[in-house]
């Protein structure tokens, strides 16, 4: 069961009355008023960019965290009440994001939030989400130190994804390297970037820029001739970019994540095809949906181990059990409410990303240290 309201929150008039009278189906269907009352959904809010150029991203994290509440829905969702996706987006403005934030707390009387995708917009709801002691689930990859009670993190950490990453990188391709970032992404400022980074020598180009500045990037870098002289180790980097470039753009760059479609294991191929059957066979199936995916299903283990919709006692038991994901078991930490995950460098070959080096489980130190 899932809404999704754009920014103007508009809302059809046969929309509405479809969920109404789903409403009145299912309070009918169950008798007296106490338990019809006890069947309302539990609703959960998404708060994605699907607009603003990081949609692509978005897309996925809705597939990811509406794939596990469909699951939980179809099993009987917990205690007799299912769950409702309220979905917003936040435009990738981090003003948009702290509005859309307070209306799904506020009006639409969400339990938790999953979302965003950019760091600047889970910084700017950050207040929010701990006035209202609301828990925000955070599922992609960032800079680290983050310690809230509110804030859960399934997220590809520095330790667990650089600091493995360098060596090899350093081991494999030479010891010199030029970091680019997206603070230094503007488009006035491409062919400029593109220059230094060629005069510079560096055997290793470390990308840390996302959405669609990095494809501009990447494909006038390419041009340029880059990647004759250069080796492309882009962070960030997944199956959801592989569309926007051609053969020869994309061919030889290497990454690291926690999931790759192509991996070689049980559980991956299980979450690859479960992907495909619900959003069919063109279905992108990147660490991004795993990611999401995963800490849904935390976060549907913890309501039901809370024993209640209360947003206090499912933030005490989100943490210190393990799940299967796409990539072998993974935990959320209780010390710092973020994730110990299984690690692998890959790179592209043929427009499919093919695993180099499975490091396996990786820790990282606590967020909340100090």
């Amino acid at each position: 069961m899932w809404n999704h309201r754009t920014a103007d929150r508009a809302f059809s008039a046969s929309r509405r009355r479809l969920l109404q009278s789903a409403a009145g189906a299912a309070a009918l269907g169950l008798g007296g008023p106490s338990r019809a009352r006890a069947a309302d959904p539990i609703k959960v809010g998404v708060l994605q960019p699907l607009s603003g150029g990081l949609e692509n991203l978005g897309q996925q994290g809705v597939q990811g965290t509406r794939l596990a509440i469909e699951e939980a829905n179809e099993a009987g969702g917990v205690r007799g009440r299912r769950f409702e996706l309220v979905i917003a987006d936040d435009k990738t403005d981090p003003k948009t994001a702290v509005e859309r934030t307070r209306e799904l707390i506020q009006r639409d009387k969400v339990i938790a939030i999953f979302g965003p995708v950019t760091s600047a917009n889970r910084d700017a709801i950050r207040p929010t989400v701990e006035r209202f002691k609301t828990p925000l689930f955070y599922a992609t990859d960032y800079e680290g130190g983050v310690c809230s009670r509110y804030i859960v993190c399934y997220s590809g950490l520095p330790e667990q994804w650089v600091s493995p990453f360098v060596p090899f990188l350093k081991q494999s391709y030479g010891d010199s390297f030029y970091m680019f970032g997206s603070d230094y992404v503007w488009p006035r400022k491409m062919n400029e970037a593109v220059r230094k980074i060629e005069q510079s020598g560096a055997k290793v180009l470390v990308l840390d820029v996302v959405g669609a500045d990095a494809i501009t990037f990447v494909k006038q870098f390419v041009a340029a001739g880059g990647k004759a002289k250069t080796k492309l180790a882009w962070l960030g980097y997944s199956e959801n970019y592989i569309p926007g470039l051609t053969r020869d753009e994309s061919e030889s760059i290497v990454t690291v994540a926690n999931f790759i479609s192509t991996l070689d294991k049980p559980e991956a191929k299980a979450f690859v095809a479960k992907v495909k059957k619900r959003f069919g066979e063109d279905a992108i199936v990147s660490n991004t949906v795993d990611a999401h995916y995963m800490l849904t299903r935390f976060f549907i283990e913890g309501v039901k181990r809370a024993g209640a919709a209360d947003r206090e006692k499912i933030i005490d038991s989100v943490t210190g059990f393990q799940l299967q994901s796409g990539n072998g078991m993974v935990r959320l930490r209780p010390e710092d409410r973020h994730a110990d995950l299984n690690v692998v460098i890959a790179e592209t070959k043929n427009q499919r990303q093919v695993l180099l080096k499975d490091l396996g489980f990786v820790k990282a130190q606590s967020q909340c240290k100090g």
